[in-house]
């Protein structure tokens, strides 16, 4: 009886081989922690990141505008979206991580005190704030996967939207939300990607191209997240 105990908690097997059980592990470049929180992820990448930034800021008096934003699009905010869409739905404390490597990047191409409102600096440098830049990379995994662009496993998680009473205004062009029960299910793609696309506006839904809809997005977003006209 204590044998049959112990075997039903043996570790799964594959090929004869005992899987072992870890907290974090990486992948492509990413941390995945058991609980997906995704800490230790965007640990790493603010570590990084004002790793390269003191570094950067160092070249400062020898190098143009233009070069330093070049530097800082290639070491800081090339990390800062990479794989940005597993951010997707994280409370906004660990964004705020991230946003203070992008602020601090910022300050540093415009060369402005940290004392300075930094919204006017973003806005001057049509820089999307982090939690925005998250919903663009979602967005546009739903647009291609929408028009055949995408893996087929990202269109079998969209459902399109039926109306009782279907209008032509809006046919074919919202989705289904799913219902979730608890926060993490809220972060699932299926259910992010379906409330951020039907909030767009219309036209922005209808883009005939992926490039079109990349344009008008960017500027709608541009325009919700500085509250612009």
């Amino acid at each position: 009886m204590y044998e049959n105990f112990i075997d039903s908690f043996s570790p799964p097997m594959i090929n004869g081989e005992s899987l072992r059980s870890v907290k974090v592990t990486k992948s492509l470049g990413v941390f995945l922690d058991s609980s997906l929180t995704m800490e230790r992820q965007i640990s790493s990448v603010v570590s990084t990141g004002f790793f390269h930034l003191r570094n950067i800021k160092k070249l400062c008096p020898i190098l143009p505008h233009d070069s330093l934003a070049t530097l800082m699009h290639a070491f800081i905010s090339s990390r800062i979206d990479y794989c940005n869409a597993l951010y997707a739905g994280l409370p906004l404390k660990l964004i705020h991580c991230l946003q203070l490597i992008q602020n601090s990047a910022a300050r540093v191409v415009k060369n402005v005190s940290r004392f300075d409102h930094i919204t006017p600096v973003l806005l001057e440098l049509h820089w999307l704030p982090v939690q925005w830049r998250i919903t663009f990379k979602v967005l546009v995994l739903v647009f291609k996967a929408l028009n055949g662009l995408g893996p087929d496993y990202l269109q079998h998680l969209l459902t399109p939207y039926v109306l009782a009473r279907p209008l032509r205004s809006l046919h074919g062009l919202l989705l289904k939300v799913p219902m979730m029960r608890t926060k993490v299910g809220e972060r699932s793609f299926s259910f992010y990607a379906a409330t951020s696309w039907n909030a767009l506006p219309i036209n922005v839904r209808t883009s005939p191209s992926l490039s079109t809809f990349k344009s008008s997005l960017k500027t709608f977003l541009f325009h919700v997240a500085f509250n612009v006209s």
